[in-house]
């Protein structure tokens, strides 16, 4: 006759270990080669929308001069159309950025949660029998080395292989947890598995916000506006040959730089480091308890 306890365990080990939460393949959730974009590349985004604004601009000029100079009372409405317009640009601008910086500080925050699930599993591997826990422990010491280098990469074939990898450890991890479980299923055990489900979901969570980008047809949306409100300056320009004209486009290519630059988790200047799981990495191959 089994104690309460030791059937207590049993159930929570079966919810722990079933099928439904078993890992899936890491190449199966990971981040797929990003599409050849061009807000995926900050620098030439920003050369490309300053070019694509001010001709825009100089459009406008071309066509307001072959046309009747605007009246003082048709350009009560012309006024009334621009500020309409490079409101509604404005707003838009506002609006991705801060989607930007939310998505930036989701893939900041997730670091922290996987480093935590990282470390805590490694303690809770204590409560396995000895054989099971140097095993576990020098698997986890290897998946943490692989999850610094997932923030770093840049190469795509490299971060296939990283991937593969990461999906071999964790295949790896979780047998190594569940057979544990499964020869001598106690509360210790079942507290084993449960931080081994915790470290396998905060990579996939991790996974999701690196894919999470802002929408293409925000993108879309975000330039056809900025280059008709281009079109409507240089169209109702009064003096064409200053070089105020320059200073819209200029301004709005370093916003869009500045929003598809923390947009893009990879091969963006404003990138999310691994410091949290490097630090982790480098105390738990010193302390190889």
């Amino acid at each position: 006759m089994h104690c309460a306890s030791c059937q207590l365990a049993r159930i929570s080990i079966s919810r722990t270990i079933s099928p439904t939460q078993r890992p899936r393949p890491a190449i199966e959730e990971a981040e797929p080669v990003p599409p050849m974009r061009i807000q995926n590349f900050p620098i030439v985004f920003l050369v490309s929308s300053f070019l694509a604004l001010w001709f825009s601009t100089r459009a406008g000029v071309f066509i307001g001069r072959r046309m009747r100079p605007l009246s003082e009372e048709a350009r009560e409405d012309y006024n009334i159309v621009l500020t309409s317009t490079l409101t509604l640009l404005g707003l838009i601008i506002g609006f991705s950025f801060s989607m930007a910086i939310s998505r930036y500080d989701q893939r900041k925050n997730y670091e922290e949660e996987e480093t935590n699930a990282i470390g805590t599993e490694y303690v809770r591997a204590e409560l396995l029998p000895a054989a099971d826990a140097a095993a576990l422990k020098e698997l986890l010491r290897k998946y943490v080395a692989q999850r610094a280098l997932f923030y770093t990469t840049r190469d795509e074939q490299e971060l296939l292989r990283i991937n593969a990898y990461t999906s071999q450890l964790q295949e790896q991890m979780w047998s190594a947890v569940r057979n544990a479980a499964a020869a001598k299923p106690s509360p210790t055990t079942s507290l084993a598995a449960s931080g081994m489900n915790d470290v396998l979901n905060s990579q996939g969570y991790t996974q999701a916000a690196w894919l999470n980008r802002i929408p293409t047809e925000a993108w879309v949306l975000m330039i056809a506006i900025a280059i008709c409100s281009n079109f409507l300056v240089g169209y109702g320009a009064r003096q064409t040959g200053t070089g105020l004209l320059i200073v819209l486009p200029f301004v709005l290519a370093i916003a869009f730089f500045l929003v598809s630059d923390i947009d893009s988790p990879r091969r963006g200047g404003s990138r999310v480091g691994p410091q949290n799981l490097v630090s982790l990495s480098r105390s738990l191959q010193v302390n190889k308890y």
